[in-house]
């Protein structure tokens, strides 16, 4: 039977009592609290925490018909309650400490009015230190500090250091109360999507367990293959099931892979594959980090980075792998451990994250909203009729309407994989097969595609490194073609050669075998 879809909703009451799909996760719940007492959990935006803490709280606060039927129900002792202290930072934009500060008295403020308390100091930690205590005073139990969105007032200014780094010690003075108060505290959760290095912002917090990447709970938020098959059975009707894992399944925690819950509602609503998840705001800061570091972006399909590497997110010290594993942007593709570290290989999750973050690489490099949406548009066409000359005049002219002055800023113009990564981001922005790099038994070729029964292979030139024509006789030279021959399609060369003085191609030839 098909039940109402829980789009944008973070209410576990509303989502349980008006009969909304809901997938059970009290038996993380269960071995959450059964294993510690401090905990904290970093996911993209939309993947459910803020529904997981309110689950958590209607838990504690002992409300046992809103769990009929879930796996927690038989296993808890429903007779005893504790005071729940929910904390949300996740709206509005905090301008700087002073907004911050007055979002938390506010919050406070609701608290001490649900328990009956007045306000016993002005200052913010000591009035957050003194709520703790007395809760638990009047009521018996210690008490449960649920805090959402930790970092978002952070993030709202990380583009501006010095107020970046003000509210950064105002969220770091108000979360050192908890540990403080750990006489009077049964459990805290915290979750936000950065994971900050805990010197920066949780150094009053140390006994934090970080859950992120606890393989036994990579699945703590977003939806398994299995819980489609088993929860949304009746929504699937019509769709293709491997479209549907190409387009949003592929988020990995060390554990079982998961899909954005959000883009699934939308798709379940829509009937339509779109990225919704992605359009639904990705931070401008992150597209003009990855220009400005300049980063190859062929090479963003295939990082590789310590664990501590991406846990070492700062004010001032952001690194390109760590902000886009951290957003939702890359995932964990494999790992391994070495003698005293994690090493992590990270991918795009998905189809609908390759297309669009190079969608939008491409805008912010062209200066142009509407160029890269209609070449792209027109590579389509090209590619269906395999019309390979036409590639040609394509690139050209998406080269030639890139502005002089991001020439000359850019240290990368003028090397192979400056135009590398153009010819990239088309073609996966276009959500396609690619490998870049393709191994062989006699080299790597620069960049594969396999589209629409066909294999193309592409081999870069710049032509004052090497001279002219060499990109298709490497091509045909080592062979490159016989790993493909398996596969009965047509396979065609091409080499592409680039002049750093006229900032635009200067070669393109084509064999078809």
């Amino acid at each position: 039977m098909r039940k109402k879809l829980p789009i944008g909703i973070q209410t576990f009451r509303e989502i349980r009592e008006e009969g909304y799909y809901y997938v059970d996760k009290s038996s993380f719940v269960l071995s959450l609290i059964n294993q510690g007492k401090y905990y904290f959990l970093s996911r993209p935006r939309r993947f459910g925490k803020s529904l997981f803490l309110d689950t958590l709280k209607e838990l504690f606060e002992g409300n046992k018909t809103l769990f009929q039927g879930l796996i927690i129900h038989d296993q808890w002792d429903w007779s005893v309650t504790y005071p729940v202290l929910s904390i949300s930072l996740g709206g509005g934009v905090v301008r700087d400490r002073a907004d911050l500060e007055a979002t938390l008295h506010q919050q406070l403020s609701y608290h001490e009015e649900r328990f009956g308390l007045h306000a016993a100091f002005p200052e913010i930690r000591s009035r957050f230190l003194e709520l703790i205590r007395r809760v638990h005073a009047q009521t018996g139990r210690r008490a449960v500090i649920l805090i959402d969105e930790y970092d978002k007032p952070l993030l709202d200014r990380i583009e501006e250091p010095v107020i970046a780094s003000e509210i950064r010690e105002g969220l770091k003075d108000f979360y050192s109360v908890i540990k403080d108060s750990d006489a009077h505290v049964k459990f805290a959760f915290l979750t936000g999507v950065s994971r900050f290095s805990k010197v920066s912002i949780f150094s009053g917090l140390n006994n934090l367990k970080d859950i992120t990447l606890d393989k036994r709970f990579s699945a703590i938020c977003g939806y398994t293959d299995h819980d489609l098959e088993m929860i949304f059975a009746p929504e699937l009707e019509g769709l293709d099931r491997d479209e549907i894992r190409q387009w949003y399944n592929g988020y990995n925690w060390l554990g079982d892979a998961v899909y954005n819950p959000f883009d699934l509602l939308l798709l379940f609503d829509q009937r339509e594959f779109r990225p919704w998840w992605f359009e639904t705001g990705t931070p401008t800061f992150l597209i003009k980090l990855i220009s400005q570091r300049q980063q190859f972006t062929p090479d963003l399909a295939r990082i590789m980075a310590p664990e501590s590497l991406l846990s070492t997110f700062d004010v001032g010290n952001m690194s390109v792998e760590a902000l886009l594993f951290q957003t939702g942007y890359l995932t964990i593709d494999s790992f391994r451990y070495l003698p005293g570290r994690l090493e992590l290989t990270l991918r795009y999750p998905n189809k609908e994250v390759q297309s669009s973050l190079n969608d939008a690489l491409l805008q912010a490099l062209s200066q142009d909203t509407m160029a890269p949406t209609t070449n792209v548009s027109r590579l389509y066409d090209i590619l269906m009729a395999n019309d390979l000359p036409a590639l040609r005049e394509l690139f050209h002219s998406f080269y030639a309407s890139i502005p002089h002055d991001w020439y000359r800023k850019n240290q990368l113009a003028g090397y192979e994989g400056y135009y590398a990564s153009i010819f990239y981001s088309y073609f996966a922005a276009l959500g396609l097969d690619i490998v870049v790099e393709d191994a062989t038994n006699k080299g790597r070729i620069d960049m594969t595609v396999r589209f629409n029964h066909r294999i193309y292979l592409f081999e870069f030139k710049v032509v004052e490194m090497v001279p002219e024509g060499k990109a298709l006789e490497q091509l045909m030279r080592k062979g490159y073609a016989d790993k493909y021959r398996q596969y009965d399609e047509p396979i065609s060369l091409i080499g592409v050669e680039f002049s750093s003085n006229s900032r635009n191609i200067v070669g393109f030839e084509i064999v078809c075998v």
